[in-house]
């Protein structure tokens, strides 16, 4: 009788989605370099095929700088500048557009560790962070590069004309890119915090006004010394602040709520 009770005690007991799942260090060295492999591979190609059609994409880049300072031409300062301005831009958006091979490679890596329900929680931010990320060049691309380039170009007198290089355009273009793509990803970063409780709502209002401060600190260190830069990268970012709050609570509710339902499980089958 104590051993018919014990074995449907034991029937009770979840099941772990990860026994036997194990695998020797060596077995995920292998693993790790199979993925990185997939993901060079595929820059490789997207860079291969971004260098063909550089020119086309470095004319796409230059449209702020054409409207904001219209009658002006580029120039270059080395003959060899030309190939690797090219050679930059075909870098950059491979990296842009592989973005999410790399991501899906990661995650692949990754998954077998995961429980059922955390492979189902982790789909979104995979989605959501490329997603971030091209919202981010948009904005620089529609409203920050063009005001900025207007700034500078109001800066110009009789004596001082703005004559800037290839180079120099793309790598202040790619700077903001960048720095607003990664930015962008605050809400990403502050929503998987709190999925390991190691934020909450709470704190977040609490800090408000700290995160206001070091948002301004950081805009002013990561974008050109320009305050439109800085205003255009630091106000989105309070807005994300904001944002991300409002996720943070979402995922606190939702577990209130598995817990509950949880302990209502636990209630029923006590009885």
């Amino acid at each position: 009788m104590a051993d018919a009770k014990l074995l449907e005690d034991k029937s009770k007991e979840p099941v772990d989605e990860l026994a036997g799942s194990e695998a020797p260090l060596l077995e995920h060295l292998i693993e790790l370099r199979k993925r990185l492999i997939y993901s060079a591979v595929a820059l490789v190609i997207l860079m291969i095929g971004c260098f063909i059609f550089a020119g086309q994409l470095y004319d796409l880049l230059l449209q702020p700088y054409l409207k904001a300072v219209p009658g002006t031409k580029l120039i270059t300062t080395a003959p060899q500048e030309q190939f690797f301005t090219y050679l930059n831009v075909a870098m950059f958006c491979a990296i842009f557009l592989g973005f999410p091979i790399v991501a899906s490679q990661i995650y692949m890596f990754v998954a077998p560790g995961l429980y059922k329900h955390e492979r189902h929680a982790f789909i979104p931010y995979l989605v959501a962070t490329p997603v971030l990320f091209f919202l981010g060049g948009c904005l620089v691309y529609f409203a920050v590069l063009p005001m900025a380039l207007h700034f500078f170009a109001g800066m110009q007198t009789d004596h001082i004309e703005m004559m800037t290089s290839a180079s120099e355009y793309l790598g202040f273009a790619m700077t903001l890119i960048l720095a607003f793509g990664v930015c962008f990803q605050l809400p990403v970063v502050l929503t998987l915090l709190a999925q390991i409780d190691l934020i909450n709502v709470k704190m977040l209002n609490h800090g408000r006004r700290y995160a206001v401060v070091g948002i301004l600190i950081f805009a002013a260190f990561i974008t050109p010394p320009d305050p439109i830069s800085q205003i255009g990268l630091a106000v989105p970012m309070y807005l994300l602040y904001e944002i991300s709050i409002l996720s943070v609570r979402l995922v606190e509710k939702r577990r209130a709520r598995d817990e509950a339902a949880r302990a209502a499980a636990e209630e029923a089958s006590s009885e």
